[in-house]
């Protein structure tokens, strides 16, 4: 047996089976020697894998061709084993040769395929290969033949998870390695097969001892180069070379190359007998012991140092053992042959169950140290587990720390915004019972001018119903929300009388606000109010002949049209007269109901605003250029009426804007309020805006109109915001246009200034039905 290997060594993997990958490059070479260098021990079999590509892929399946080269055999024809063709056996001879001078043994395996990789990974899952050696990639080798880009990297990739993979590049390194990750799933019978050769050889060498001679000393068994060999053996001890005892025919000696390391020394046709049979002693003399990788235990990785063999040790080295001593001599001589015999019989013994255990105790190393990484691996995988579950943990605290945060902030904000909607609900409520005091002042202001109220005149009911016939219905010219109107002459004056209705809405209100606005203002483009009723709700106005402007607008009564001069007039006196409420003292006046049904026209088609029933003194405190006051109730008439107002609730002086703008557009139009904002903003973008003007008036002023309509579209903008103010910008562009159409008088007179109609007031009624 051979000694255990040097503490600067490393044994081989136990029991294992170790294949390379060869071809006929350089890096097979290399690999094989790193695999002999680091992997293998002396005795010990590799496997020499050659796969031979098939050129179709037409031929049958991969096959392997197997072939075991030993030294006892190595010439053996009736082995049984499969002949190589003389291309392989030419391929392998360097490897083989190379594996003897190193005492290793070689089985030699053919692959067949067209895939190189797919063969070499079947066979190692066949076979439960536990090491694979191959060269690295590179140009003119083995992967050049194999036309393959790089074989052993798609040999890492597919090899099986059991199979610890090395490859080496030409200088002899490591340039890619990929460890098993677990033990191989089956003991192949070559396993057993070459550790059955291991031991045969093994007990060969143990056999071939002999006893001791007459130099050994007394029980001490002689190195193996001294113990008597075979008659062949004998003389081939005895045989001069002529190298050393012969000279040629100069003179001089023969020379003679150092033999070599590597493995091309070998030629294809003459190979050495010496290279391929050195003697087992000089394989011993040259004390270089075979590199076996890290991982064995603390008992395998010591110093080289004497194995006890019983009363014995093998710690005499050969300069020692030739040493002879007279004692020796006399000692030797003392002993019998039987005792000498039995000596070594015990010895071997020990050494052999010494062995044994050193076997054992290897291999319980390795187990421990596989145990070991399978510890350290659960280990370092539980670590892991735990840092990612520490990580996660963290995480998850980190989320919580958050979602904490934002429900503080969430209930923070409810908070603030609970104690901003009490003090709003608070404000509200305080705004609402001041506005009931200041309506509870008001009606009791309006019940006492009611009942003594001399800013107008008192007519008695018998007064208006003998003016009015008794109310007959020849006399009605109309009827409203609020309720009909009579046409009759009161003092030698033509009048209108509106007369309240028993099932009137709200008409008592609307009574005392018509009374308290209209008989405290005094403005000509503002209706006269020239008397009232207070115990029957009856209201007496002057006479408008020419009806409302809604009437002339749409020429109802086949009257003639305005001219635009006319109606650039009416415009400016409309907004002339809404300013003038606007600016009333001490309260503003909101109309909330203007439209051209409740703009009346005189005999000179003078215009004049009427139906204030629905108007609102907005408190002073906000009557500035942004007035709004909260109603409990919107008023008015749809498509007029403000959409702020109408949707908020909050009133204000630029409410009737948006209704002024409405009105200018039916002005310049004569069409249906609906909708027409839209058409007329349309018809600006696409240029035709002139097919909107009202066809009836041949010779509008376009620049004039397109204006008009811009400033129109401004004051009906849905934000209240948005809209221009009445007396700053509107005012200016109206009186503009007023003046415009005074420097251009119309050229025929539609009108006469005799014209009237009886029915015209009927506009006045008409006024009120869209209450």
């Amino acid at each position: 047996m051979w000694p255990p290997p040097t503490a600067g060594n490393h044994g081989p993997p136990l029991n294992k089976l170790i294949a390379v990958a060869i071809d006929k490059d350089r890096g097979s070479q290399v690999a094989l020697k790193w695999a002999i260098d680091n992997l293998l021990a002396r005795g010990q079999t590799v496997i020499l894998i050659h796969v031979k590509v098939k050129p179709s892929a037409s031929q049958p399946p991969s096959h392997a061709t197997s072939r075991l080269n030993q030294m006892s055999d190595a010439s053996n024809d009736g082995s049984g084993m499969i002949e190589l063709d003389p291309q392989l056996k030419e391929l392998f001879l360097p490897f083989r040769v190379f594996c003897t001078r190193k005492d290793i043994q070689c089985h030699d395996v053919v692959l067949e395929d067209v895939d190189v990789v797919k063969a070499i990974v079947e066979y190692v899952n066949r076979t439960a290969i536990e090491v694979l050696i191959l060269g690295a990639a590179a140009k003119g080798g083995l992967l050049r033949r194999f036309k393959v880009k790089d074989i052993p990297g798609n040999v890492v990739k597919g090899v099986p998870d059991f199979c610890t993979v090395y490859v080496i590049s030409k200088n002899g390194k490591i340039s890619a390695t990929r460890s098993a990750s677990r033990l191989a799933p089956f003991i192949h019978p070559l396993r057993h097969q070459f550790m059955q050769q291991g031991n045969a050889k093994s007990n060969t060498v143990e056999d071939s001892l002999n006893t001791p001679s007459r130099g050994s000393l007394s029980g001490i068994p002689k190195p193996v180069s001294d113990l008597p060999m075979s008659n062949l053996q004998s003389d081939t001890l005895n045989m001069k070379s002529p190298f050393t005892h012969r000279k040629g025919p100069n003179g001089k000696p023969y020379e003679i190359s150092q033999p070599d390391t590597d493995i091309s020394f070998v030629s294809s046709g003459r190979p050495s007998i010496d290279n391929m049979f050195p003697s087992f002693a000089d394989n011993y003399d040259s004390g270089a012991t075979p590199p076996r990788l890290s991982g064995f235990s603390d008992f395998e990785a010591q110093n080289f140092e004497p194995i006890p063999l019983g009363r014995r040790s093998l710690d005499i080295m050969p300069s020692e053992l030739s040493f002879l001593s007279m004692e020796g001599d006399r000692a030797s001589f003392s002993s019998t042959p039987d005792d000498v015999a039995a000596e070594m019989r015990r010895l071997k013994l020990e050494l052999k169950q010494t062995m044994e255990m050193y076997s054992t105790a290897c291999k319980e190393a390795l187990t421990a140290q596989q145990k070991a990484m399978e510890l350290q691996r659960w280990k370092t995988e539980e670590q892991r587990r735990l840092e990612e579950a520490r990580f996660a943990e963290e995480a998850a605290l980190a989320l919580a720390e958050k979602e904490k945060a934002k429900s503080r902030a969430a209930l923070e904000h409810a908070e603030a915004a609970q104690r901003l909607a009490e003090l709003e609900a608070q404000k509200r409520i305080n705004a609402e019972m001041k506005a009931l005091k200041e309506a509870e002042e008001r009606n009791k202001v309006l019940n006492k001018l009611s009942n003594s109220d001399f800013r107008y005149r008192r007519y008695s009911i018998e007064e208006i119903e003998t003016a009015t016939d008794y109310f007959a219905q020849a006399n009605k010219i109309g009827e409203g929300g609020y309720g009909p109107v009579y046409k009759c002459y009161m003092d030698h004056t033509p009048v209108a009388v509106k007369v309240l209705r028993p099932d009137a809405a709200h008409g008592r209100q609307q009574f005392q606000q018509e009374v308290e606005v209209l008989s405290c203002i005094r403005h000509p483009h503002m209706v006269l109010l020239l008397g009232a009723c207070p115990e029957y709700g009856c209201l007496v106005y002057e006479f408008m002949s020419n009806g409302s402007l809604e009437d002339r607008l749409f020429q109802r009564g086949k009257t003639p049209p305005l001219s635009w001069q006319q109606r650039f007039r009416i415009a400016a006196e409309i907004g002339a007269g809404l300013l003038f409420l606007h600016q009333s003292k001490p309260e503003p006046i909101v109309h909330r109901d203007l439209k051209p049904a409740n703009i009346l026209l005189d005999r000179n088609f003078v215009s004049k605003i009427s139906d204030v029933g629905l108007a609102r003194l907005v408190p002073p405190s906000v009557a500035d250029s942004v007035t709004q006051y909260r109603m409990t109730s919107t008023a008015g008439t749809f498509c007029y009426i403000d959409p702020e107002y109408q949707q908020t609730g909050m009133l204000g002086i630029k409410s009737d804007v948006y209704s002024l703008g409405i009105i200018f557009l039916q002005i310049l139009t004569a069409k249906s309020p609906m909708g027409l904002t839209h058409h007329v903003e349309r018809a600006i973008e696409k240029g035709t805006f002139n097919e909107m003007l009202d066809s009836s008036v041949p010779d509008w002023p376009l620049d004039e109109a397109l204006n008009l309509a811009k400033l129109s579209l401004k004051c009906s903008e849905l934000r209240r915001k948005d809209r221009p103010d009445l007396s700053k910008v509107i005012m200016p562009e109206l009186e503009r246009l007023r003046t415009l159409g005074e420097e251009n008088p119309c050229q025929s007179a539609l009108y006469s200034s005799g014209y009237s109609t009886n029915h015209s007031q009927a506009s006045v009624s008409q006024a009120s039905q869209h209450e």
